[in-house]
């Protein structure tokens, strides 16, 4: 099923437009963040002072996917449609870029207007040419609801978020809204639920969320299903077999550029006998390396890292970990091939083998240290289900939005299951 369609600012656009403001003023890539607003999804609720303030916005118990969020929601929609009504915010200008603390400069003013009608600045602040102490929270917070680096400061994510006009957001809200209707009453109460624009997981027990994880999710050509399963295995230091998608697309191209790729990755080829081939024996020019099965063997260059984590779907997709840990720090996590990368995965392992006994975090490090292959069945298998949730509210009032990576809100997408 389909809803009507609503107008969006094009991310891609954006940012090059952006990139062309930043070399106009002569400057490099943005090097300014301090906190990340996900720090608080990985325990980070101990960070003091103006970003700490900030994080508490977004810190709550209770899980993305649950009625309670569908009561916020409407409540958020109410104060959405009062400042549409009352003509919305002030339109967002390039003259607010790199604006941050102690920033003296006119447009401050038009800036903290914005952050009032977006319920950052209260209400009752003092409106100067000023970065204030109340406004550099303001901001933060800001960059905290649309799950940005938290720098205090305008740089061009914050400043393309800002860019958003109300109607925009009021709509956003909607098509959400109409998705978490009928998706809140099949929520489990205990279970995964990797919400793919936040590129996040939350994994829950009892009806409030026990853990969050930072999560990379799949890119826009190689997009995460919509699926729900039960995770009922563990395969700690695993093999892995590189999908036939994947030799095609990508492993072809990165033996062409460098023949010694299998062999720096430890990616091992066998043909349908079983019997193992070298890199030399296979014409690379073609695509006749489709016909073989190229397996990396466990290590730290593994692709899954220390854990693979199983659920059965038509997909061929997982969880897992991964060596390459500096993704988890980016704005947008979206660089997969459709699976699933966990940050933090050592305490989301535990969780998962919670009905099991004896596998508490430092348990799971142990495994992982000792390189042994090993294939972990799970007791109790665990609920996981995959959505698309771009924009909720939650009981402190704050109302959170991330990118429409797949254009779903776009196009007016309401059975994700279709």
């Amino acid at each position: 099923m389909r809803h009507r369609d609503f107008s969006t600012i094009s991310r891609r656009s954006f940012i090059s437009g952006a990139a062309a403001l930043g070399a106009s003023m002569g400057l490099t890539p943005a090097a300014w963040a301090q906190e990340r607003a996900t720090e608080i999804l990985r325990g980070g609720s101990a960070i003091g002072g103006k970003t700490g303030t900030a994080l508490q916005a977004i810190d709550v118990e209770e899980p993305i996917l649950s009625m309670e969020t569908v009561i916020f929601m409407e409540d958020a929609i109410r104060r959405y449609e009062a400042v549409s009504a009352a003509g919305g915010w002030p339109e967002a200008t390039q003259d607010w870029f790199r604006i941050g603390p102690s920033t003296r400069r006119d447009s401050v003013t038009d800036l903290k207007k914005y952050l009032i009608a977006a319920g950052d600045l209260p209400e009752d602040a003092h409106i100067s040419n000023h970065v204030d102490d109340a406004t550099d929270i303001a901001i933060r917070t800001f960059q905290a609801r649309h799950g940005l680096i938290i720098s205090g400061q305008i740089d061009e994510p914050t400043l393309y978020a800002m860019m958003v006009p109300v109607h925009e957001r009021l709509a956003q809200l909607n098509i959400n809204y109409a998705r978490m209707i009928r998706l809140a009453p099949e929520a489990e109460s205990t279970g995964v639920v990797v919400n793919i624009p936040a590129a996040l997981i939350e994994a829950t027990q009892g009806g409030t969320v026990f853990n969050r994880h930072i999560a990379v999710v799949g890119r826009i050509d190689r997009q995460t299903p919509i699926l729900t399963s039960r995770i009922h295995q563990i395969n700690f230091n695993p093999y892995w077999t590189v999908p036939k998608s994947i030799i095609r697309r990508d492993l072809i191209t990165y033996m062409n550029d460098d023949p010694e790729y299998l062999t720096n990755y430890n990616i091992r080829i066998f043909d349908g006998q079983g019997n193992e081939l070298m890199p030399t024996d296979i014409d690379w020019s073609t695509e006749e390396a489709v016909n073989y099965t190229f397996r990396q063997d466990p290590g730290s260059e593994n692709s899954m890292g220390h854990v693979k984590i199983n659920f059965h779907n038509p997909h061929a997709v997982y969880l897992h970990d991964t060596p390459t840990q500096s993704l988890f720090g980016q704005n947008a996590r979206f660089h997969s091939s459709g699976c699933v990368r966990v940050e933090n995965v050592d305490a989301f392992v535990a969780y998962v083998l919670q009905s099991n006994g004896g596998w508490d975090v430092a348990a799971v490090n142990a495994a992982f240290e000792s390189g042994e292959r090993l294939d972990v069945p799970v007791a109790d298998p665990v609920p996981i289900r995959t959505t698309y949730i771009s924009a909720w509210a939650n009981r402190k009032g704050t109302v959170i939005f991330r990118d429409d990576i797949y254009d779903w809100d776009a196009q007016g997408v309401l059975d994700l299951s279709a």
